[in-house]
């Protein structure tokens, strides 16, 4: 670092969609942060208001370091989102194994969005009574990806897959996450329950599915021709 810089900061640059959760004013450049005493990355990052869950790889000083390494006055700390392609190595994978049968669970503000998952066939847990702890709690437990609109939930250290959702419409936000975590390929619609997440079984040939979790019944009518055109073009757009 230059000898002009003033003592005890230590300088931040996010990359890539971890920009959207910064105000416009700090986006894309280098960001000072006070550091008087030695933090871990983790919680100097989350300072930003940047979740955890979405980072991927960190070097400090140009070399790979875990969410516990702790930063020090002058240090230059930069952080890259998931799935982000960097020439550099070595590099410390921040995130566990990719979750290969991924499955959801929900904040419960997201009802909309839990019915269009399960209707495209992914395992979907949603409750609109569930508490943040509960929502964590299950999230690790189960090995699920948290959606959510409220970054403080992405902080809790036991999240390890977690997404904050850019769009704020229902059918939109199920074209981010299909896009963001590519689902495309791994889409069977009309497989799973829509109200219980229970997949569904034939019941009378190929027109009607029968839930046995809830006991709700599914047929093809004109709506479901319409939600099969929708699938269509969202698949193809995500591929």
């Amino acid at each position: 670092m230059g000898g002009d810089r003033p003592a005890g900061l230590s300088y931040f640059r996010f990359y890539a969609e971890l920009n959207d959760h910064l105000p416009p004013g700090s986006r894309f450049q280098m960001l000072e942060k006070q550091v008087l005493v030695s933090s871990p990355v983790k919680d100097l990052v989350e300072s930003f208001g940047v979740p955890h869950t979405e980072v991927d790889l960190i070097l400090i000083n140009g070399e790979s370091v875990d969410f516990s390494h702790l930063v020090s006055a002058g240090d230059q700390v930069s952080v890259y989102p998931m799935f982000e392609a960097v020439d550099i190595t070595p590099v410390l994978r921040l995130r566990p194994e990719p979750l290969r049968d991924p499955k959801f669970i929900l904040d419960v503000h997201l009802g909309r969005l839990a019915g269009y998952l399960r209707m495209l066939g992914f395992d979907t847990t949603y409750s609109n009574r569930a508490t943040d702890p509960e929502l964590v709690q299950m999230a690790a437990a189960e090995k699920r990806i948290l959606l959510t609109r409220d970054r403080g939930l992405l902080k809790h250290s036991a999240v390890t897959h977690g997404y904050w959702l850019r769009e704020t419409d229902s059918r939109r936000q199920t074209a981010e996450v299909v896009r963001r975590f590519e689902l495309a390929r791994l889409v069977h619609p009309f497989t799973r329950c829509m109200v219980c997440n229970e997949p569904l079984h034939a019941a009378s040939g190929i027109e009607l599915c029968h839930c046995p979790g809830c006991g709700w019944d599914y047929w093809e009518g004109s709506h479901h021709a319409r939600m099969r055109r929708w699938i269509a073009e969202l698949t193809a757009v995500s591929e």
